[in-house]
């Protein structure tokens, strides 16, 4: 069980027609810590993060984030804790026709009574606080490279300093070099900012370098959690395949 959990998801059930993704699957997050999710092709690990955001409700189960009950129809529970997490999807998904800054501004927008002048300045902010130049603000996003897209899908889910941050594949299509720059950038940003971070990924170098606990998805649940030296001990052919095999040992390495 984790300490202090501010995610709690309890037999959470997940259906598409037939086909069953996740079934009683358990799941407690602890404040301040880095949790990387993890499983094979079809487990369902961008599913879960999107069930517990709200974009796929589930089909059965609870789900308390900040000690709110999230599955309970409340929409003004719903939308108090939506405002203290941020969400980065895959490459970004920033919108094409606004700028960088303008992007960030965009949940800023939903803060009362702040000042366009203020609001545009706490974007820009952002923009430089996850290692962007400052000039990136004005950039649009068809003229920046995939590293800085995430940098700045990263900046937007930071814009209203959020308590938690769901990152979805963070380190996906970046070189080696890049990949381990967000990692540290990653890191740095959650011991800084006191976040908890919920992190799908499938990289190996992403678990060594930034998480303090993994969780494991497979048989339509959540199969184990426990930190990167328990994983190696776990006796089950896919984690242990995953754990074991000739990436992890390099990624093992090289932490």
């Amino acid at each position: 069980m984790a300490a202090d959990p501010v995610i709690r998801l309890r037999g959470i059930d997940n259906r598409f027609g037939t086909q069953v993704v996740h079934e009683g699957l358990d799941l407690e997050v602890s404040r301040g810590e880095i949790l990387g999710v993890v499983g094979g092709s079809g487990t369902g690990k961008s599913v879960l993060l999107k069930t517990i955001v709200g974009l796929k409700p589930p089909n059965a189960g609870r789900i308390e984030v900040l000690g709110r009950d999230l599955t309970s129809g409340d929409p003004a529970a719903r939308a108090a804790v939506e405002d203290r997490w941020g969400v980065m999807f895959q490459d970004g998904a920033l919108f094409s026709s606004l700028t960088v800054r303008e992007n960030v501004e965009v949940p800023l927008g939903h803060v009362p009574d702040l000042a366009p002048a203020t609001r545009r300045a706490l974007a820009q902010l952002k923009v430089e606080m996850v290692g962007l130049p400052a000039s990136a603000g004005d950039k649009y996003p068809s003229e920046l490279s995939g590293g800085m897209r995430k940098r700045a899908g990263l900046a937007r889910a930071l814009a209203l300093d959020p308590e938690i941050v769901f990152l979805d594949e963070p380190t996906a299509g970046l070189d080696p070099i890049g990949a381990a720059q967000f990692d540290q950038l990653i890191h740095g940003l959650s011991r800084a900012l006191g976040l908890t971070v919920f992190l799908v990924t499938h990289d190996l170098d992403t678990l060594y370098a930034v998480c303090d606990r993994v969780a494991v998805l497979a048989e339509r649940r959540v199969l184990v959690t426990g930190t990167i030296e328990e994983m190696a001990r776990v006796d089950h052919p896919w984690v242990h395949d995953y754990f074991h095999g000739p990436r992890a040992r390099a990624a093992r390495h090289e932490g």
